[in-house]
């Protein structure tokens, strides 16, 4: 779990070329459910139009099932210069680096990372989940809040824990969950090494205090958090500078 070794493409025929041998490493068996460590990522970034400039934050939440609580958060950041450009499609490029620097602060290796964003619902199959899952050789799931590829393969019903197939075509890449009643549903899609039911089931067995599962809820809140607080931080300094 080192960032060093990471491979940052130079321009986005490499990017896409990478994306493709990545992909057809991707393996879509096994089942997560025996593990006890998880490590749940997210990542903030300042909006185009955020006063809080400052830099790009990913946290990394190790999470004790047996315990149910989160034992450690570990935290990274990287400036825009730093960073791969946001590229619809790519993202994985621009966030990984950040994540593995998160993921190499923990002191106990994770067994499964619940990732929010895509496994392999993914154009190419490989969003986050699945591009640090056959980077990390570890288990992961994606859990996205928005849809970025696929269809639906019928109506979602309203009660929780309810969940249809997500298609391209005819193949199924993930699931459309709803994890409570009434409340935007997420896309569930296996990164590497987890079977398509064996995803869902996992996700179901992670209830939240809101639609996300529990561990992803606190490395959202910790990546808002500390991004805002690196943002005033940055900002103290520069009027320092000035002062």
């Amino acid at each position: 779990m080192k960032a060093h070794d990471f491979v940052r493409p130079g321009n986005l025929a490499e990017a896409r070329a990478l994306q493709k041998a990545l992909a057809e490493a991707v393996v879509l068996e096994g089942n997560p459910s025996p593990a006890r460590y998880i490590v749940a990522l997210d990542a903030s970034h300042p909006t185009r139009f955020s006063r809080q400039k400052g830099p790009s934050v990913a946290v990394a939440v190790l999470w004790d099932q047996a315990q149910g609580a989160a034992l450690e958060v570990a935290a990274a950041q990287m400036d825009e210069p730093e960073l791969f450009p946001y590229l619809p499609g790519y993202l994985s490029f621009r966030e990984a680096p950040l994540y593995l620097a998160a993921l190499a602060q923990l002191s106990h290796a994770p067994e499964v990372l619940l990732v929010d964003g895509q496994g392999i619902a993914h154009p190419r199959r490989l969003g986050i989940a699945a591009h640090l899952g056959v980077h990390l050789d570890l288990p992961s799931i994606g859990v996205a809040k928005t849809l970025l590829f696929g269809r639906p393969e019928g109506a979602l019903p309203l009660e929780a824990g309810s969940a249809v197939r997500l298609m391209d075509g005819e193949t199924q890449i993930g699931w459309v969950y709803r994890s409570r009643a009434g409340v935007r549903p997420l896309v569930v899609s296996p990164g590497h090494r987890v079977g398509l039911a064996e995803s869902l089931a996992f996700v179901r067995s992670l209830v939240g205090k809101t639609r996300l599962p529990e561990p992803l809820r606190l490395a959202h809140l910790q990546a808002g958090a500390k991004r805002r607080l690196a943002a005033a931080e940055r900002k103290g300094e520069v009027r320092g500078n000035v002062r």
